[in-house]
């Protein structure tokens, strides 16, 4: 028993050294935001020696300020720091920072730095279960509380001197780039305040990059020395930033928040986008799709005007009206896989004739981009069913179930597909690679169907 205790304890310690990667946070997706990030790390992946393609860039809906990499070479970032930075420049620091940690090897050393970092938190839990098993059960508890934090502050003291490195790399990136690397000085400096804070209080992303003096210093002289300092971000960029800002508040404040920051005096566009957002999502529509129409005046060829302007048509029941607008935002932005898919979810709830054709079209093409969209896959499955493909539609929907990791509901529908599709056929080879991937039988995957159970069924698609 105590054997199993140690190693469980032991676990939640490890655990708790990579909680930021590891917390539940849903993902966000938006082709502007998505893009726009892209366009500005890109570069920097290249001087850092790396292939963008082999770079995930997550964007994470939470509040917080955190960036980081996990799981591989991909970077994850916090909507909470890219609404509280206050320029491009301070996101590509942060960017350039975070590209060190893959391209110099930090994820292997940092596994390493883990590994010594338990054994005193594995130590002090050993401790704590003689104490508990001598009758003494508070100080025992009390031990085994504390060995997380002995195991996290062991773990910042390896990982000190890649902080500095990482530092030292981002103002190398940006300098090979020709651009200022005084992002980095500001976002360190703005949050200087954060080492005074105890460590619950602290932003996620000042727990592993602790700010002391010497470290903004030296970041500062290599800033300086880069003679690149004074150099300003382009308009399109700070336009691009303005515009993701303006849109991630829309969407993830409250209207009264919104209006705080963005009053109806203020007639930017990044006012009016954020004003239009707060509106659809407070169900004003008519407010919503004026405020659209006047960014649409200005902007007649923005891509994401038209995409906004049909998603408002679209989640307020005016379905059939959805479908021009995000058909103009396709033609703007031709082949971008999540406007290809809202155009298509448009066309399946229309259902005019030549509609759900078009919409399985859309479909596949975005899926050849993103073959593990599991709302694609799930928009196909209806666009199948539309069409009497039934076996094929419960293929789709295994495969949507599958994209999302619910391997109980994916084994199911892959068991109803074979059933009916063609021997031999790449759709039946596919349904029963999903079969064999979450057979109940494969002891990786008895836990989930214990805690699950095959409790799905066509009729609660």
């Amino acid at each position: 028993m105590a054997r199993n205790f140690l190693k469980l304890a032991a676990t939640a310690a490890m655990a708790a050294l990579m909680a930021a990667s590891a917390s539940a946070q849903s993902l966000i997706r938006d082709t502007e935001i998505e893009e726009t990030l892209r366009e500005w790390t890109n570069p920097i992946l290249d001087v850092a020696g790396l292939n963008p393609d082999d770079v995930g860039l997550y964007i994470i809906n939470d509040p917080s300020l955190n960036a980081f990499v996990a799981n591989g070479q991909n970077i994850h970032i916090h909507t909470g720091l890219i609404i509280a930075a206050e320029s491009p420049l301070q996101i590509k620091g942060v960017i350039g920072h975070e590209t060190c940690h893959i391209a110099c090897g930090h994820s292997v050393s940092r596994q390493r730095a883990a590994g010594v970092a338990m054994r005193p938190a594995l130590l002090s839990i050993g401790l704590g279960i003689l104490a508990m098993a001598a009758g003494e059960g508070g100080a025992g508890a009390a031990l085994i509380g504390s060995s997380q934090q002995f195991a996290a502050l062991n773990f910042f003291v390896h990982t000190r001197a890649e902080e500095a490195t990482a530092d030292a790399a981002a103002v190398e990136y940006l300098t090979q780039l020709g651009e200022s690397p005084r992002g980095l000085v500001e976002f360190f400096e703005k949050f200087r305040y954060q080492e005074v804070l105890s460590d619950a209080r602290r932003y996620p992303y000042f727990r592993a990059h602790p700010l002391a003096s010497d470290r903004i210093r030296t970041v500062r002289q290599l800033a300086e020395d880069s003679g690149m300092m004074d150099v300003q971000p382009t308009d399109r960029e700070v336009y691009q930033y303005q515009m993701m800002r303006a849109k991630l508040i829309g969407f993830l404040d409250t209207p009264n928040k919104v209006a705080r920051e963005y009053p109806a005096s203020d007639q930017s566009e990044p006012a009016r986008y954020a004003r239009a957002i707060a509106a659809m999502q407070a169900s004003d529509i008519e407010t919503s799709l004026t405020l659209i129409d006047s960014l649409l005046e200005d902007e007649p060829d923005n891509p994401y005007f038209w995409e906004l302007k049909g998603q408002v048509l679209f989640e307020s029941g005016r379905t059939a009206e959805s479908v021009e607008p995000h058909k103009r935002s396709l033609e703007l932005k031709p082949g971008a896989p999540l406007l290809l898919i809202n155009y298509a979810r448009s066309l399946n709830a229309r259902r005019e004739p030549g509609d759900i054709e078009a919409a399985e079209d859309a479909l596949q093409k975005a899926l050849i981009a993103e073959p593990d969209n599991a709302f694609a896959w799930a928009q196909l499955a209806i666009t199948y069913e539309e069409q009497g493909r039934r076996a094929e539609a419960q293929l789709a929907t295994a495969e949507s179930a599958y994209s999302v990791g619910d391997i109980v509901r994916a084994n199911r529908f892959a068991h109803f597909a074979v059933q009916d599709l063609e021997v031999g056929t790449p759709d039946y080879r596919r349904a029963d690679d999903i079969l064999m991937v979450t057979d109940p039988n494969n002891p990786d995957n008895r836990d989930m169907y214990r805690r699950r159970g095959p409790r799905f069924s066509l009729t609660t698609q």
